[in-house]
C-alpha cells in the first residue's frame, strides 16, 4: 500500500519492548508534525508514537486529497489516517489531535470506534464556526497564498507574551504550506459539524482547552466535554490555540495522565505500572529532578524508589478521578500541614507544570493559613515565593 500522508514514528519499534498502545498524533492547520515536538520524547518512551502531516503541509503533498473547492471533507482525511495506520500494521491506537487534528480523531471515534482506544482533543471543536468564513479564507489562500494569514495566525495561536523561537518556526510552516492543501483544509472545516454525533463517542476522551484561545474558546471545549459521555476537561491558563506549544508541560501532564488511566482494561503488571508511573513522575516533577533521584539510588534505597514510582505515581497520580491540577492543590495543602518543606518546594514547581498559575498557588496557601495555621502558611509562602522567583528568572 502506498503511504500518502507524510509521517514520522518515534519510540520502540513494533518488534521491540512496547508497553503501550500505539499513539497517533494529528496536527493543527498551518503547522507540521513538529507542532508535537515537545511532547513526543515523553510520550514515546514506552509506546510507538506516529505523527502525520496534513495535505499540503510539512512533507505531505496537497494532491493526496481532491483540492477542487468544496470537494474534500474531514471524512476523507480520516480515511487517509486509517490507511496510514493500516500501512504501518497498526490495528488499534490511542489518538490525540490539535484543532483539525482533533476533529479527525472525533470522526474516527464516531465512525470507526473499533480502531480508537482513547481520544484526546486539544483546542478543538465540534464545529469551527460558520462555513462562509472558511470559504472566504480558502478563496483568499487560493488567490494569494498563505502569507496574508501569518500575522492573524500569530495572534490566534499564541498569547501576546509568548515569543519563543518555536512560535516563529511554526509560522514558517504556515508560510511554506501549499495553498491548495491549506484551502482544502478550510473546505474540510467548513463542512464539519459533529455536534449531533458527540454522544456516539464512547471511548475514554480528554478535552484540553487554552483559556485564551480565540479560535476555539473554552466554550467549544465545554460543548465537547458535555456532549461526549464521560469526557474529562482540562483548561490550560495563559494559552491560546496552540496550547501544547505555549504551555507544553501542563498539556503533556494531562495527556500522560489520560493515557495511563485509559490503558487497556486488563490488569497492569508491575513493569507496565512502573513505566506509567515513571512517565507521570517525569511529567510532574521534571526530567532533571527524576534523573537526580535515579542517580542517587543505592541498593538500599532502590526498593523504595520502585515503590513510590509504582504506587504513588503509577497507581494514584494516574487515576482519572481527579485532574492533575486538583491533585497538586491537595498535595500542596498536605505538605504545608505536615511541614515537609523540601517536598513543598518540589511540588510548587510541579504545580506550575500541572497548569496552576502563581496566583492560584497563592490562593491554595492562603487557604492553608486558615486550616493548617498561620505559622505553617508563613513558612510555605516563603518557600513558594523563592521557587516562583527562581522559575521567573531561570
Amino acid at each position: 500500500m502506498t503511504v500518502n500522508l507524510h509521517h514520522r514514528s518515534d519510540g520502540p519499534p513494533p518488534e521491540g519492548r512496547d508497553l503501550g498502545m500505539p499513539l497517533l498524533l494529528g496536527p493543527s492547520m498551518g503547522t507540521s508534525l513538529a507542532v508535537w515536538d515537545h511532547q513526543v520524547p515523553a510520550l514515546s518512551r514506552d509506546r510507538r508514537v506516529i505523527r502525520w502531516d496534513l495535505p499540503g503541509h510539512g512533507g505531505s503533498p496537497a494532491g493526496v486529497v481532491d483540492t477542487t473547492p468544496g470537494a474534500t471533507t474531514i471524512a476523507d482525511l480520516g480515511r487517509l489516517v486509517l490507511a496510514l495506520a493500516d500501512s504501518l500494521g497498526v490495528d488499534r491506537f490511542d489518538y490525540a489531535g490539535i484543532s483539525i487534528g482533533g476533529a479527525v480523531g472525533a470522526w474516527l471515534a464516531v465512525h470507526h470506534p473499533e480502531r480508537v482506544a482513547s481520544l484526546a482533543m486539544v483546542c478543538s471543536s465540534a464545529r469551527f464556526g460558520e462555513p462562509a468564513a472558511w470559504h472566504e479564507r480558502a478563496a483568499l489562500v487560493r488567490a494569494e497564498g498563505t502569507a496574508p494569514l501569518v500575522e492573524m495566525s500569530a495572534t490566534r495561536w499564541f498569547t501576546p507574551s509568548f515569543s519563543e523561537s518555536r512560535a516563529e518556526a511554526l509560522l514558517d510552516d504556515l508560510r511554506a504550506a501549499d495553498p491548495a492543501g491549506y484551502a482544502a483544509g478550510c473546505d474540510m472545516l467548513a463542512s464539519y459539524d459533529l455536534r449531533g454525533d458527540l454522544a456516539r463517542i464512547t471511548v475514554p476522551t480528554l478535552v484540553i482547552a487554552g483559556r485564551d484561545d480565540p479560535a476555539t474558546p473554552p466554550a467549544h471545549a465545554r460543548e465537547l466535554a458535555d456532549g461526549i459521555p464521560g469526557a474529562s476537561l482540562v483548561e490550560v491558563a495563559h494559552a491560546a490555540h496552540l496550547a501544547n506549544v505555549e504551555r507544553p508541560e501542563p498539556v503533556l501532564a494531562a495527556l500522560l495522565g489520560h493515557l495511563a488511566a485509559t490503558a487497556e482494561a486488563t490488569p497492569r503488571d508491575d513493569a507496565s505500572r512502573h513505566a506509567a508511573g515513571m512517565a507521570v513522575r517525569r511529567a510532574v516533577l521534571g526530567d532533571e529532578h527524576v534523573d537526580r533521584a535515579i542517580a542517587r539510588t543505592t541498593d538500599f534505597t532502590a526498593p523504595f524508589q520502585d515503590f513510590i514510582t509504582r504506587y504513588a505515581w503509577g497507581e494514584i497520580w494516574t487515576r482519572p478521578g481527579l485532574s492533575r491540577r486538583t491533585r497538586s492543590c491537595i498535595t500542596l495543602t498536605a505538605l504545608v500541614a505536615r511541614g515537609h518543606h523540601d517536598e513543598l518546594g518540589m511540588h510548587v514547581r510541579a504545580a506550575l507544570r500541572n497548569g496552576l498559575t502563581p496566583e492560584e498557588i497563592r490562593e491554595v496557601l492562603l487557604q492553608t493559613a486558615v486550616y493548617c495555621g498561620v505559622p505553617a502558611a508563613n513558612s510555605a509562602f516563603a518557600i513558594a515565593d523563592r521557587i516562583l522567583r527562581e522559575e521567573r528568572e531561570g
